[in-house]
């Protein structure tokens, strides 16, 4: 009973915070939002038992190796943010580097789209989870569900309160970190009222094999990107250092709430389905579970209407305007339907990595490419994008589904 007023007070106090504080009014929250919602999805409920079946108790290591990888690269798009901006003005249509600028803006339009199937599988799993079906027709109706939140979200893009849709999205932030708040504030309470109890860990298990299921999980830290391209909201200054808060505090959320889950990687290493972390929350107090399924409605809701705007958006771009908005978003959505289909959960979590990390490998590409041009950065400074660029191309080669 302690444990859930004390999660459900964290909860409200938090939402409350950054809905009607001074915080929720200011520039900076608002710019570091935006990433934000993107990058805390529900990948940090899939990471725990994922990662405890992969590393055993060497997980926590392991989501920060995770999490190094993304800061390096928005390191990588910080530079862009500035150098790569700047430079564009002075390129013409046909020049190779104003390709290579499309080129990417294409990729992340397809890792948008992709990214919308994962937010949808995994809202489905999620809710799912709760309800009584049978086996053998799980899959069939998950993929129903998630077809009719798709074809829900194509309508309303038709019906011109696209904006108004954009808006709700943005407002479930603030209900999304309470309930993360109350999970955190769950888990540590539970540390406190048990801190004499024994802990069983997993043994420690760290190899090379465990490398491309690492870097399939670079989906569940992304969305940090969301900065380079909100340029008309707000000024260079402000997306560089919101970004980077972006991925401070989520880092901070995800290493906070995997360490608070040690007490049960045991159980964690053999929860069944991406929606397994249900059952290990359960085990702290019944409401925890309800915390869990709500926070990843929210959150893979407000995600896949965030990455769905901008799929259309980017594919609008780079058709130079010659699709209209409503067929933009219809090319979109007809290819997350697409990977929602011909994927299983696992699978798609892996595929949306791959095109992420394909799309980071283009910017780290632009990145020496324009240092070189303009004469910007150390070739200290080009050597390590170079690296980060190899990083990303690896794992959009070998990143590997959670399950074979």
């Amino acid at each position: 009973m302690l444990i859930a007023i004390l999660a459900c007070i964290a909860a409200v106090a938090v939402t409350a915070l950054l809905s009607f504080g001074r915080l929720a009014r200011s520039t900076g929250w608002n710019a570091t939002v935006i990433p934000l919602a993107s990058i805390i999805g529900s990948g940090f409920l899939v990471c725990g038992p994922l990662l405890a079946r992969e590393f055993g108790a060497a997980a926590l290591p392991a989501m920060a190796a995770l999490l190094a990888l993304a800061y390096a690269v928005g390191a990588v798009l910080r530079f862009n943010i500035v150098h790569v901006e700047n430079h564009a003005p002075t390129l013409t249509l046909n020049d190779p580097f104003a390709w290579a600028m499309r080129v990417g803006q294409f990729l992340l339009a397809v890792a948008y789209s992709v990214s919308v199937a994962y937010y949808l599988k995994l809202l489905a799993e999620f809710v799912l989870k709760s309800v009584p079906v049978a086996a053998g027709s799980h899959a069939l109706v998950a993929n129903g569900l998630v077809t009719a939140l798709i074809g829900a979200l194509t309508l309303l893009t038709f019906s011109g309160n696209l904006e108004r849709i954009e808006k709700a999205a943005h407002a479930t932030v603030a209900i999304k970190l309470g309930i993360i708040a109350g999970l955190l504030t769950g888990l540590a309470i539970w540390w406190l009222t048990h801190a004499a109890a024994p802990i069983e860990l997993p043994p420690a298990a760290i190899s090379m094999a465990g490398i491309p299921l690492l870097l399939g999980l670079l989906i569940t830290v992304q969305g940090f990107e969301t900065s380079r391209y909100l340029g008309e909201s707000y000024d260079q200054a402000t997306r560089v250092r919101t970004m980077r808060y972006a991925q401070w505090l989520s880092a901070a959320i995800y290493l906070a709430f995997l360490a608070l889950l040690t007490p049960f990687l045991a159980q964690a290493a053999h929860a069944e389905g991406v929606a397994g972390i249900l059952d290990i929350m359960a085990l702290v107090a019944p409401i925890m579970g309800v915390f869990v399924l709500i926070g990843a409605v929210f959150s893979q809701l407000s995600a896949a209407i965030a990455d769905s705007i901008g799929s259309g958006g980017l594919i609008l771009e780079v058709s130079r305007r010659k699709l209209g908005v409503r067929t933009a978003f219809l090319v979109a959505n007809a290819l997350a339907i697409a990977v929602v289909w011909l994927t299983d959960p696992f699978e798609v979590i892996a595929l949306s990595s791959r095109a992420f990390a394909l799309f980071y490998a283009v910017q780290a590409g632009l990145a020496v490419w324009v240092s070189r041009r303009t004469g910007a950065g150390s070739s200290l400074l080009q050597a390590g994008f170079v690296a980060i660029g190899s990083v990303c191309v690896v794992a959009a080669l070998v990143g590997a589904p959670a399950e074979g």
